[in-house]
Formats: structure tokens, C-alpha cells, sequence
């Protein structure tokens, strides 16, 4: 596996992929990895020839009162993970590289980004949005592959592609869980063990709503009765909600549906989605 942390050797490598006629796919992520982003890179592998993952933790997407400082950081052990997983290049750029003196550009996703964690942290999605440009201008992919697990963020970064002609494959992975079915995350770390036995209720909450939903039950009590279950187990709800899957506006007849979710607990954020299966049940 080759690391590179400047842009012109960056493009050395890809330009060698291009000259060959190989299939390159990113997957981008912040790096303190774990089988969920394992699970993406698996996925990339199947989609294409070559395999570059960068690790960059995107000071524009926190905010100031978030955990840009104490986000985890383990690039030893990363690269080590990637390079076991025949990863081709690890592009792991410093912030100047990415964000150099006088950088004066902000990509916005509106409509999407506007509910949600946009609404809960304002500013968020401007910086995805902007820092996934740049990644795919630096790497150039024919696909780049994102987790389910941040629902707004891959439609967010699906409607971009779209508005921007952007000619790149955006595929989406399902979420990957632990036995228990909590989601797997980077911030799971952050639980204390108490806090991590009680997280559970968060997936077991959705999965409630989702089967009374699906069945035919008012969806606004289905809704209120997982936000009892949260409050329950010792979480702070900042949204239970089902959308359209697509435009995360108001379900309409016919159209997609999913149920996303983020709530704190011991000061930790957590968030979960999951599709709302309508013809799964009699």
C-alpha cells in the first residue's frame, strides 16, 4: 500500500491507474477505523480495480463547541488495517494540503442539508460537502463508497453529484452493527460501559417504530412511543423521524421511507436509521 500525503504525489499514483484503464474507487472516512469502514472498503474492492481510502478529520465539519480535539486519531494502527485489506493507496493529507492559507470556497447542499443534523448543527453539512468536492477532485474516482449509518450525509452527497454533473458512482453500504445491534461508530468509544448497555435502546427503538409503521399503526404515536423508549434509557432525543429516503422531506404515497434518529447519551451524540419496509408485512 502506498501513503501519500501530499496532492502531487496523489496524482502520480492515480494518474498510473488511469494510464492502465483501471476502475478507481474512494472511500472516504476520518480514520479511527473499524468493521463498519472495513465493510466499505470490501465493498470498493468489488467495484473496481483500485482502492484508495483517505483519512481526514475535516475541522469544517465540527463545530466549536464539538469533539474536533479529541476525535480519535490511530493512524498506525489504520494503515496497518488497510494494507492487511489490499488497500492501493492511503491518501492521509495534513489540513494545510487540503486547506491552504487564503482558502476561501464553501460548497452547500440546500434542502438536505437543512433538516435534521443540519438544523442541529448548523453548518455541518457545508463542510462535507465541501471537503467531499475536494476529495473527489483530488482523487478522481469512477465510485466512491459511503455508510448507510449517516443517512443525510450520503443524500447530501448523492444530490450534489447529481446538481454538479459530478460523473462519479455513489454507492451506499448498510450499516454494519455490533451483536446487539448498535450501530458500529467511531464515537461508540466515547461510551462509558454503563452508558454503552444502554445504548442499545436507540436500535431496538427504531425497530419498534419500524414494525408498527410497516403494519399500518399512526405513525406519529409509533414515532412518540421510541422517543419514550429513549428518554427511558437515559438518552436525549434531539430528533425521532420518518422521512422520504431520497429528499428527507415529508413521506408521500409510494415513495421510500426511513426513520432516523440521534439522540446523546452520557454526552455522547449517536445517530441510527433504518428503511421503513412497507411490503415486508401482511
Amino acid at each position: 500500500m502506498q501513503t501519500v500525503r501530499r496532492l502531487e504525489d496523489l496524482r502520480e499514483a492515480i494518474s498510473a491507474f488511469r494510464a492502465a484503464g483501471e476502475r478507481v474507487v474512494l472511500v472516504p472516512t476520518m480514520g479511527a477505523l473499524h468493521d463498519g469502514h472495513m465493510a466499505l472498503v470490501e465493498a470498493a474492492r468489488r467495484a473496481g480495480d483500485r482502492v484508495v481510502v483517505s483519512i481526514f478529520v475535516n475541522p469544517k465539519q465540527f463545530a466549536p463547541n464539538e469533539d474536533l480535539d479529541k476525535y480519535p486519531r490511530r493512524e498506525q494502527a489504520d494503515s496497518r488495517l488497510l494494507a492487511s485489506a489490499g488497500v492501493d493507496v492511503l491518501w492521509m493529507p495534513p489540513v494545510e494540503e487540503v486547506y491552504p492559507e487564503g482558502f476561501a470556497t464553501n460548497v452547500s447542499v440546500s434542502g438536505v442539508s437543512d433538516v435534521l443534523d443540519g438544523a442541529h448543527r448548523p453548518g455541518h453539512f457545508d463542510g462535507v460537502a465541501t471537503v467531499v468536492t475536494k476529495l473527489f477532485n483530488q482523487v478522481r474516482p469512477d465510485a466512491a463508497v459511503f455508510g448507510e449509518k449517516d443517512w443525510q450525509q450520503l443524500a447530501v452527497i448523492r444530490r450534489m453529484v447529481t446538481d454538479l454533473d459530478m460523473n462519479i458512482e455513489i454507492l451506499g453500504v448498510p450499516t454494519q452493527r455490533e451483536d446487539d445491534g448498535l450501530a458500529l461508530s467511531s464515537r461508540n468509544l466515547y461510551l462509558l460501559p454503563e452508558d454503552r448497555a444502554r445504548a442499545v435502546a436507540l436500535p431496538r427503538a427504531l425497530g419498534a417504530a419500524e414494525r408498527a409503521i410497516a403494519e399500518g399503526s399512526d405513525a406519529g404515536a409509533a414515532l412518540a412511543q421510541a422517543r419514550e423508549m429513549l428518554a427511558a434509557a437515559g438518552f436525549e432525543v434531539d430528533y425521532v423521524t420518518l422521512v422520504d429516503a431520497e429528499t428527507l422531506g415529508e413521506p408521500a404515497e409510494g415513495r421510500p421511507l426511513r426513520l432516523l434518529a440521534a439522540a446523546r447519551i452520557g454526552g455522547t451524540r449517536l445517530i441510527d436509521n433504518i428503511p421503513v419496509n412497507t411490503n415486508d408485512h401482511g
